[in-house]
């Protein structure tokens, strides 16, 4: 479902493996000696789904978390990698972190930073504004506070009477809410005994639908696959096929719900939707699982968010460099585009861009526009060697970013007058400056859309 807009809700957790080879003892404690170990960073919980319903549907994903201002949410938002857009409600003091310290592949010991459960103070405006527009919701419910706040379940509520929910529930979190198309247990979050047989299971999963007012609940098995109930009275068993001697399970549940959520989205029922999910979790696993999506800790490569102010921004500023920033609309990028992003960013050390998202391009150019959505062109922008942050907002003007930005050079083109500016009294007022850089000749979005259209916008090449 390449044109639709997923969206996960959940609590994300960055997780950090410290891979090294022991080859020595600590002489004052029973304990290896790793050398130099190698840093190596994966998005975990809500934001490994989101990374696996982008890979399974195709599509843009957007990723409705809580994280701090802090190197872990940059190190986060980079993990996610092309397609997944972070969106970051009221802020935890820090980003959930768990690092894992591996000496030949296995752990000897984890530290665990920010991972207390924390219920975020957030208005129902604010929420509504994240899930704006989704297709679908996966809940991905990793027991840290999110799925508590009132304002979350308020507006979920109102999502699932017109919206596939799929449900991912974990023990520490709040019980899904009413109206869920489907909601994913595993057997202990079930309640399901050890050695159950498949009709005990099934009238499990009924009495939870029931309990939870859910369209449907299967009941997840692990390499015993998955029984699933609606409400209606119908159900199954999905049988799992045999992955030999998996090392490692960690994210499965994930990959199931993901999966669950594209055939649901797509209109499959919730017998074929089981099916496709019990498939993924077993690929999953074969080929790795959540361990296989770590990455070498990456030095450069923006990040698409939608924080504010962008965490890598702060850690930029905390480092004394000169920030810079400019904004625009960047529907269909041209080389117009190009020439005065690389010129921005000569007049500083990061430049942070300003895209204005898909309603306020409307508002601005009209109804038929943007020709490019807003992810494709937030990734474009970020593509460019230039640019350090892409920022998505829903403004007519980047007031309300700039207050909370506060960059020490605001750039515009040289088609307006600083002066003129709504935004200079703002920046300024901060200790910026506001600078005008002439625009490349011949250049303009619109020509080249009018071209596009034969109205004869730019002339034939």
């Amino acid at each position: 479902m390449s044109g639709g807009r997923l969206v996960v809700l959940g609590d994300s957790i960055l997780d950090v493996d410290l891979r090294g080879q022991s080859r020595r003892r600590c002489p004052d404690a029973p304990a290896p000696v790793l050398d130099e170990p190698g840093r190596w960073h994966r998005p975990g919980g809500a934001g490994l789904a989101a990374g696996l319903l982008r890979e399974y549907s195709g599509g843009y994903v957007g990723l409705v978390t809580a994280v701090g201002r802090d190197e872990g949410a940059v190190e986060l938002a980079r993990s996610l990698g092309t397609g997944v857009v972070l969106d970051g409600l009221p802020l935890r003091r820090r980003t959930p972190t768990k690092i894992r310290v591996q000496d030949g592949g296995a752990t000897v010991a984890r530290l665990d930073e920010g991972c207390e459960q924390v219920v975020p103070e957030v208005s129902a405006d604010e929420v509504r504004r994240a899930l704006h527009g989704a297709d679908a919701v996966l809940v991905s419910d990793y027991g840290l506070g999110l799925t508590h706040s009132r304002a979350v379940r308020e507006v979920l509520t109102g999502f699932a009477a017109h919206t596939p929910v799929v449900w991912d529930p974990h023990p520490r979190g709040a019980p899904p809410v009413s109206g869920a198309l489907l909601v994913t247990p595993n057997a202990a979050e079930s309640l399901v005994p050890a050695g159950a047989d498949t009709a005990h299971t099934l009238r499990r999963a009924r009495r939870l639908a029931d309990q939870w007012q859910a369209e449907a609940v299967t009941v997840t098995l692990g390499e015993g696959g998955g029984v699933w109930a609606d409400r209606s009275g119908n159900g199954g068993e999905v049988r799992a096929e045999r992955v030999p001697e998996p090392e490692d399970t960690c994210g499965a549940g994930d990959a199931f719900a993901a999966a669950c959520t594209v055939f649901l989205t797509r209109g499959f029922g919730v017998g074929s939707a089981v099916e496709a999910g019990t498939c993924a979790a077993g690929r999953f696993v074969a080929s790795g699982a959540a361990a296989a999506y770590a990455e070498p800790r990456r030095e450069r490569g923006p990040a698409v968010s939608m924080l504010n102010p962008p965490p890598e921004v702060e850690g930029a500023r905390r480092d004394g460099k000169r920030i810079v920033a400019t904004g625009g609309c960047f529907d269909l990028l041209h080389a117009g585009h190009v020439d005065l992003l690389r010129r921005a960013r000569a007049l500083g050390d990061h430049l942070v861009v300003l895209v204005n998202d898909d309603s306020s391009v409307r508002g601005l150019k009209g109804e038929e526009r943007p020709v490019v959505p807003e992810h494709d062109r937030a990734r474009l922008v970020g593509a460019l060697s230039c640019v350090d942050t892409v920022v998505l907002f829903g403004e007519s003007t980047p007031m309300s970013m700039l207050r909370r930005i506060r960059p020490d050079v605001w750039i515009k083109g040289g088609d307006h007058d600083a002066d003129d500016l709504p935004e200079a009294s703002i920046v300024r007022a901060a200790g910026g400056e506001v600078v005008t850089l002439p625009l490349l000749p011949g250049r303009s979005t619109t020509g080249l859309i009018d071209h596009l259209r034969g109205q004869d916008g730019l002339p034939a090449t």
